[in-house]
């Protein structure tokens, strides 16, 4: 099958500025307000997933199916679950690289199953989100570093990966995020 094209964009800059295409303002939510958002998000994930009956259809041969995108997703919560705990016990930790094109190849994310993807994906956004919760205001300056130089705060990081979940909710739906 072929793959998408890689992604090679810098998102960063999604903590300062409105996504032109999925219509969220990271940068201005504020953290009290993310786990919210990031549960909610996980629950439209797996309405996605379970009652979609294409779900694991492409809607163009180089564009993710919606499971595609769902396991990636899945797979970011883990991996920003780690991140944010390297950043609350360790100062500044370097990331790894994470290739999430290399991942959807190895994870053979186009033939898994929707409805295990959706439950794995409400489990570790259950877990993210309580660690969420669970964030003292003294710990949101922590400062963690991503392979290619990208600094983060706690909360910076969190404004990203809460974008990162609703561009690819936008990314299957359409549907923008209203303005506040």
């Amino acid at each position: 099958m072929e793959q998408p094209p890689r992604d090679t964009k810098d998102w960063t800059w999604t903590i300062q500025l409105r996504c032109p295409d999925c219509g969220l303002e990271a940068g201005v939510i504020d953290v009290a307000e993310i786990a919210d958002r990031i549960e909610a998000g996980a629950a439209e994930w797996v309405q996605i997933l379970t009652q979609n009956p294409a779900a694991d259809r492409r809607p163009a041969p180089v564009v993710w199916s919606p499971l595609e995108y769902g396991a990636h997703v899945r797979d970011a919560l883990e991996l920003y679950d780690a991140r944010l705990v390297l950043m609350l016990i360790e100062d500044n930790p370097a990331f790894k690289n994470w290739d999430q094109d290399e991942a959807a190849i190895s994870g053979d994310y186009v033939r898994l199953d929707p409805d295990q993807v959706a439950t794995e994906l409400a489990d570790v956004a259950q877990t993210f989100v309580a660690r969420i919760r669970s964030l003292e205001e003294s710990q949101l300056d922590r400062r963690g570093t991503r392979s290619d130089g990208a600094e983060f705060t706690v909360r910076t990081f969190l404004q990203y990966f809460l974008h990162d979940l609703v561009h690819h909710l936008w990314d299957v739906t359409g549907q923008q995020q209203s303005e506040a």
